[in-house]
């Protein structure tokens, strides 16, 4: 009954039926567990967004994607401090240290007694930066409800951003499939980024 409807559908229409319900699982997933590209995922959906006829497809892109980010962070730092508060600590609170590097910890640490929660939406834009920050928050006991509006603005910005990456990238080319390889170069390329210029200056200073 349900793929009859499906089939009925004008392909547009079936595309934001099944494209809309997937972005935000795998952003709010990529979000809990930290593997998947979500900054990808996201400049890609803002891509064909780009190219449908839809008026408001790239305002739902950036409405999904910026909520499902919120609510992935909200649910990895609610079971972060789950495991602050135990004696046996957690899985998750684990994962979270073993993907913050000691020295990026430090900084953001640091960062966070100097600018409170305004680093939070800073975190969110610097490739590699929001777990070594959320895990700083963790330890500092900072409750959810504070992380949380601290937390909003910074996946206001982190959709922006990369749904911009999504419009550059369907503008500058006619056909989506292209633009979508674009936005995922340029998305992957950003991340790659930040980590060789960390290992040029530690090979500069040893």
């Amino acid at each position: 009954m349900i793929g009859e409807v499906v089939g009925r559908l004008p392909p547009e229409s079936t595309q934001q039926a099944v494209g809309y319900p997937s972005l935000f699982l795998l952003v709010a997933l990529g979000a809990l567990v930290p593997v998947l590209p979500t900054g990808a995922i996201v400049s890609s959906a803002a891509v064909v967004a780009f190219h449908q006829t839809a008026p408001l497809a790239l305002l739902a892109v950036f409405v999904l994607a910026a909520g499902a980010a919120f609510t992935g962070d909200a649910a990895l730092y609610w079971l972060g401090r789950r495991g602050v508060h135990s004696a046996n600590g957690s899985r998750w609170l684990a994962a979270l240290r073993d993907r913050a590097a000691p020295d990026r910890l430090e900084q953001a640490q640091e960062k966070l007694r100097t600018h409170r929660v305004s680093v939070l939406v800073l975190s969110r834009l610097v490739p590699a930066g929001r777990i070594p920050v959320m895990l700083a928050c963790l330890l500092s006991d900072m409750r959810l409800g504070r992380f949380l509006r601290g937390d909003l603005p910074a996946c206001l910005a982190w959709a922006a951003t990369y749904q911009l990456i999504g419009i550059l990238g369907g503008s500058l080319f006619a056909r989506p499939w292209q633009g979508v390889l674009a936005a995922v170069a340029l998305t992957l390329l950003m991340s790659a980024v930040p980590g060789a210029w960390r290992r040029v200056r530690r090979r500069h200073a040893a």
